[in-house]
């Protein structure tokens, strides 16, 4: 456990974010160890069935971070103004929640899988190694759950380093699965799909043996698991806007891959194989905002408001300048990495995937700055706002697939995600000056009233 309110908020936040930039790395390395198997080993087509149904994931899977990640905060708040008992309680109603929305969301996502795909054009020769995939991931949804809900709580109280490594052990055994399902045991892209599900159950499980181990401020027992009205309101509140959150977004890159389907399969190649790059070069931005979240939450549990604001600027620093360094290292080397999904004789392919680094990468700082803005909001318990601009995201994103790509085909498509960054970012500047100028106030107050 590790107090976020004391000391250098620079120093605090990186060595908060540099382990979970790198536990993000791993997590990311579920997904693209998978993608460079199957592209290596079964081809194309079952690259493009895998590329395919990567937002129908961001859909449902996303919903499940974005929900494990609001009902954290409320546990780091309660961390943070030192109140045990209230941490332990925050625990046991987040448990409650998930697993009732981990239901709900297996029943409804299984059921409805097929028609979606179909709804989103996927090409018909990808449409059966497609299903296959992603009904495996989805039907270990409990799993990701589990991992996302057990490892939100560690960072809660300010350790986000041991989940990096039993990140690190889980992505070795999803490497080793992979290979030994589809090269040995022929299971096709179905075999990604259980070596990633089987990953996260390993994950979760040595983050609970951890918890039980070394967190006695996790430690519940059954008289915490008590219905209360009030607090599952309040845990409610923070964890569903952040959970719809995610899923807006995610409906976005459902419309867009809907109209890239209809481009066919050199271009679904590209797009996924490039945008999975793009998410590795994201994620130090991505790690710094999602710190933000536990630095806000903590700090103002404990009443310290001119760290917020000191933190904020801090950060919005550090992750512009990364933003521009990310930018330049992926226009000018990302075809590098292109290579290692696909031959390299599908020249289309790389030049397509060219375009999607030049249009991006040059637009990083915008959303440099958007993931600070969300997270620090989120962390002081706003909601609806990151909310509202979540839905931006999704307007944006289905301009660019409904009037872009028809208009310039992928060129179009590949403005999706910049024009998403600047619609949101605009929703939520004057939410955050709005909030930082409170925050001012009360650090104003709290300081005149320590000298009287």
């Amino acid at each position: 456990m590790k107090e976020l309110t004391h000391g250098n908020p620079a120093k605090l936040i990186i060595l908060f974010a540099l382990p979970l930039f790198v536990g993000n790395v791993f997590q990311q390395f579920y997904s693209m160890v998978d993608m460079v198997v199957v592209g290596q080993t079964l081809g194309k087509e079952a690259l493009a069935a895998v590329g395919a149904t990567s937002s129908v994931s961001f859909l449902i899977i996303g919903f499940a971070q974005g929900l494990t990640a609001g009902l954290s905060i409320i546990t780091a708040q309660r961390f943070g103004a030192k109140d045990a008992q209230g941490v332990r309680k925050s625990f046991a109603t987040s448990i409650i929640i998930s697993l009732g929305v981990t239901i709900v969301l297996t029943t409804v996502s299984l059921v409805f899988l097929r028609p979606l795909l179909l709804l989103m054009q996927t090409p018909p020769e990808l449409l059966d190694q497609a299903q296959e995939f992603i009904s495996v991931i989805l039907g270990g949804i409990f799993a990701a759950m589990s991992f996302n809900l057990l490892s939100n709580m560690v960072r809660a109280l300010g350790d986000s380093r041991t989940p990096l490594f039993f990140l690190a052990f889980a992505v070795v055994v999803n490497v080793v699965l992979d290979l030994i399902f589809i090269t040995r045991f022929h299971m096709g892209v179905a075999g990604a799909g259980y070596a990633t599900v089987i990953a996260q159950i390993l994950a979760s499980l040595m983050c609970l043996w951890f918890i039980q181990r070394k967190i006695p401020l996790l430690q519940i027992s059954r008289k915490n698991f008590v219905f209360e009205k009030n607090d599952f309101r309040v845990h409610l509140n923070a964890a569903l806007p952040m959970g719809f959150q995610s899923s807006i977004i995610a409906i976005g890159a459902v419309i867009l891959q809907a109209a890239l389907n209809t481009l066919g399969t050199d271009v679904v190649a590209a797009q996924t194989t490039a945008n999975r790059i793009d998410q590795f070069a994201i994620l130090p931005m991505m790690s710094f905002g999602i710190t933000m979240a536990t630095f806000t939450a903590q700090n103002l549990g404990a009443k310290e408001y001119g760290r917020i604001l000191k933190g904020v600027k801090q950060c919005l620093v550090m992750s512009g300048a990364f933003s521009i360094f990310a930018g330049i290292l992926v226009i000018t080397c990302g075809h590098y990495f292109v290579a290692l999904f696909v031959n390299r004789s599908e020249t289309q392919v790389f030049e397509l995937a060219q375009v999607y680094f030049n249009i991006n990468g040059s637009l990083y700082w915008i959303l440099a700055i958007l993931f600070i803005l969300r997270y620090t909001l989120q962390g002081l318990g706003q909601a609806t706002i990151p909310t509202i601009a979540g839905i931006m995201e999704l307007v944006m994103r289905s301009f660019a697939a409904i009037i872009l790509t028809n208009a310039f085909g992928f060129i179009g498509a590949a403005f999706a995600s910049p024009l998403a960054w600047i619609g949101s970012t605009a929703v939520l500047l004057a939410s955050y000056f709005k909030a930082m100028h409170h925050l001012k106030q009360l650090d104003q107050a709290q300081q005149l009233k320590s000298e009287a």
